[in-house]
């Protein structure tokens, strides 16, 4: 069951509606005292529907959770669709250099104060949810992937999981290598990530940023399951195909 509703970000966008998705296992009906672990993500419009995605081909995270009865609640909010990069800048933690001359301010911070103060409180009293850090996960790609990345290390006290798809590692490299070298996570920290190997053809520098982002990861004690995918690359329907890996990791070894 997918419930499905405006909202706004004052902080972000003041009073322009965007869309959010909650997805609840269609069978806590029959068991209503049920509570679940939370994924939240990015890029919302992607997710579930195809006619609500921006290329016309969603992630169909609602198909697979309900071919496989997941026990887990996906959160999800639209992002800033806004022609000035909107969507860039709300999804960088850093300000960066973008099409050579133009500097996009990086409103990350923004975006997941919003995420951890408003939302996620909002989705713990609307739905069945288990609120703790060790329930409470998040995901998303590319710029998403990024932000992802970013919350499990800055916002760690409230994710204990993520999966970074296909992150933008590229935005403003030093200081995403900085993030992870003054990272400090609990010891339980799991991330998962991938690149497709096609999206690696073409960034001939990106697979050697992806292996000291992985190193350093590991040096800070994140327990790290790394992918390159075979075949894989920059679209919703290569990152459909990796939802049985990333919702394993997140999931594993829970009862």
């Amino acid at each position: 069951m997918i419930h499905k509703w405006d909202i706004t970000i004052p902080e972000l966008t003041g009073d322009e509606p965007r869309r959010a998705y909650v997805y609840v296992p269609g069978w806590w009906e029959e068991d209503p005292e049920q509570r679940f672990p939370v994924l939240y993500m990015f890029d919302g419009h992607n997710v579930f529907f195809d006619e609500d995605a921006t290329y016309g081909k969603s992630w169909g995270m609602k198909e697979y959770l309900e071919y496989t009865d997941a026990p887990l609640i996906v959160a999800a909010v639209e992002c800033n669709r806004h022609p000035d990069n909107g969507r860039l800048s709300e999804y960088s933690p850093f300000n960066f250099r973008y099409e050579r001359f133009k500097t996009v301010p990086g409103r990350g911070k923004a975006t997941m104060e919003w995420f951890t103060k408003v939302f996620k409180p909002l989705v713990d009293e609307e739905f069945p949810t288990l609120p703790g850090r060790e329930d409470t996960f998040i995901a998303g790609s590319s710029m998403g992937g990024l932000m992802s990345l970013y919350a499990l290390l800055e916002y760690n006290h409230i994710f204990s999981r993520a999966a970074a798809l296909s992150p933008s590692l590229w935005v403003a490299p030093g200081k995403a290598e900085a993030m992870l070298r003054s990272a400090r996570p609990a010891a339980d920290t799991v991330l998962y990530m991938d690149y497709g190997s096609r999206e690696l053809a073409n960034h001939a520098h990106t697979l050697r940023s992806l292996g000291r982002a992985v190193q350093t990861l590991l040096e800070r004690g994140v327990l790290v399951d790394f992918r390159v995918v075979p075949g894989g690359d920059h679209s919703e329907a290569s990152w459909e195909r990796q939802i049985p890996f990333f919702l394993n990791t997140l999931l594993y070894g829970r009862e």
